[in-house]
């Protein structure tokens, strides 16, 4: 038994988020991405809270299921209760912007977390995503004020503006950000624009753990990263009726305690190059530069003269560590969205009605990771013609060629590029590390 898990996201209550993200079609659109367990999102939010209240129901320790069990996909997806949060303050004569992921395992530790964090000052009305002027340090006290059991995880840790490691607002370690609690931050989420391999190269996450969520702002976003659980022991719960899955399972996995049942079995990754901020660059003047080419120009930008925005390649590189990290690390599954791979092997955009249609048709039968990641390709075929299922095999073999995205632009993949494009992701990659 697998447990594929997105717990970063954002429900209708955030900022710039699909007023289809409710439940019930999380629920749906979790079903058809192959994902079961999956984060409630903003549980800070006082009418979103009430529908958590309301719409789920406790199936096993900190796990939910939506109560309604009218249709297929509500049954087999879990929920269990997670929120982001954004801290600005100053620390050190400079101002600090750090997202946070919390896990809690219950209802009631939510409404006390709530509680308190209103009584700080923080305006939950106001947004999914709430802004607090409390620091990471100062968030960890009053949060496990409540519970110690409640798990804290630094956001998306590269993004440039509002992460641990980002180059405009962060610092340069976990002990730096959590000070007297930084022991007990077991994991960071990778976030678009890096990946496991990328992280490995600092000290700072030797001993900790690397999740990948989707970030998700509308439902077909959701599972474009993932982190999957598995048990240690499959033979463990031999002759048992039912596997169960609890809060306190996910927490020992992810603070990889020996003790657990369950640990992370792998992450599946977004092409870190298609991340938004995975090179340096000025967005307005059309300049990108690689790390190296940063090396050698500056961080000044050619055409205006303002200060380019430093990508995570550069971060990467200005906190990685020469020796090499030796631990043993699960491994990462590279994806690109199927919606993307249709649309580019017929020619037409991915959000069009054609695209929409093929999308559908072939995840009748199996999930979108399923057919990513493990589905005969003989049989995408027939179901979905050639073209479309050489584009799959080409995504699995890493025979594709990505744009490196930039100050706020997405990068872009070419899985058939055209002659000036066609050098290998694989000689591209080396250059990088």
């Amino acid at each position: 038994m697998k447990i594929v898990a997105d717990l970063h996201l954002h429900s209708k209550y955030s900022r710039a988020v699909s007023p289809q993200m409710d439940l019930p079609n999380m629920a749906r659109w979790a079903k058809i991405k192959g994902i079961n367990l999956l984060g409630t999102a903003d549980f800070t939010h006082p009418l979103w809270f009430g529908e958590l209240q309301s719409k789920l129901i406790e199936i096993n320790p900190g796990i939910y299921r939506l109560k309604s069990e009218s249709a297929s996909w509500q049954t087999a997806v879990n929920f269990v209760l997670t929120t982001e949060i954004s801290s600005i303050y100053t620390q050190g004569g400079k101002t600090r912007k750090i997202h946070t992921l919390l896990f809690a395992p219950s209802l009631k530790t939510v409404e006390k977390i709530n509680k308190k964090l209103a009584k700080a000052g923080a305006n939950l009305a106001s947004d999914g995503r709430p802004i607090i002027g409390l620091s990471s340090q100062q968030l960890c006290e009053l949060v496990w004020s409540v519970d110690e059991h409640v798990l804290i995880v630094p956001a998306h840790a590269w993004t440039p503006w509002f992460s641990i490691y980002g180059s405009k607002s962060g610092f340069e370690s976990i002990l730096e950000c959590y000070g007297q609690f930084a022991d007990r931050i077991y994991a960071v989420e990778t976030g678009l624009s890096s990946d496991p391999a990328m992280n490995w190269q600092i000290k700072d996450l030797y001993n900790r753990s690397l999740v990948s969520f989707s970030d998700a702002h509308s439902p077909a976003k959701l599972g474009r990263e993932a982190t999957v659980f598995q048990k240690r022991n499959k033979n463990s719960e031999a002759g048992s009726k039912k596997e169960s899955f609890s809060f306190d399972d996910l927490s020992g996995a992810i603070k990889r305690d020996n003790k657990s049942r369950w640990k992370i079995a792998y992450t599946i990754e977004f092409y870190p190059e298609e991340g938004k901020y995975f090179y340096s660059g000025h967005r307005k003047c059309g300049v990108l530069q690689s790390p190296e080419e940063t090396e050698i120009n500056g961080i000044i930008c050619p055409v205006c003269g303002k200060s380019l925005t430093l990508g995570v390649m550069h971060q990467i590189k200005q906190l990685s560590e020469k020796q090499k990290n030796k631990s043993r690390r699960p491994p990462f599954k590279k994806l690109v969205p199927l919606n993307e791979i249709i649309a580019e092997s017929v020619g037409v955009g991915p959000s069009s009605k054609k695209v929409k249609k093929i999308f559908e048709n072939i995840t009748d039968k199996q999930s979108e990771i399923e057919i990513l990641t493990e589905a005969d390709i003989e049989n995408i075929a027939l179901l979905a013609g050639n073209k479309i299922a050489e584009g799959i095999n080409k995504v699995r073999r890493g025979n594709i060629v990505v744009s490196p995205g930039y100050d706020g632009v997405f990068g872009s993949v070419k899985i058939w590029p055209g002659e000036k494009e066609k050098v290998s992701l694989a000689n591209k990659q080396m250059n990088l590390f």
